[in-house]
């Protein structure tokens, strides 16, 4: 189809319903793109999103676990090291007492 065709076409049919044809060829062939093309790597890409959600998911359980742990060694720690102040403040109270007495 020639330009003379186009222009015979418009001639005879007008151009606003030449362009509305146009224009319905143009949403089809859109939608058909759409749904052969595009839908089908939607799908695959919707599970691969889905997965890697779940992962994230599991690795923010992972880091709270982790910082719990962390975080009772760290109190452990506190409280081992209060506990061995607490028995040199003990042990030095506890002889300057005996040098008292004698």
């Amino acid at each position: 189809m020639g330009i003379e065709d186009l222009v015979d076409v418009i001639n005879k049919y007008g151009f606003p319903t030449v362009a509305a044809v146009g224009m319905g060829y143009f949403i089809w062939f859109i939608y058909g793109w759409v749904t052969k093309t595009i839908k089908p790597v939607l799908s695959s890409t919707t599970v691969t999103l889905i997965a890697l959600i779940d992962r994230i998911r599991m690795l923010d359980n992972d880091m709270i676990r982790l910082t719990v742990k962390l975080n009772m060694i760290l109190e452990n720690l506190e409280e081992k090291e209060k506990r061995g102040n607490d028995k040199q403040k003990n042990r030095r109270s506890g002889s300057k007492g005996v040098e008292k007495s004698k």
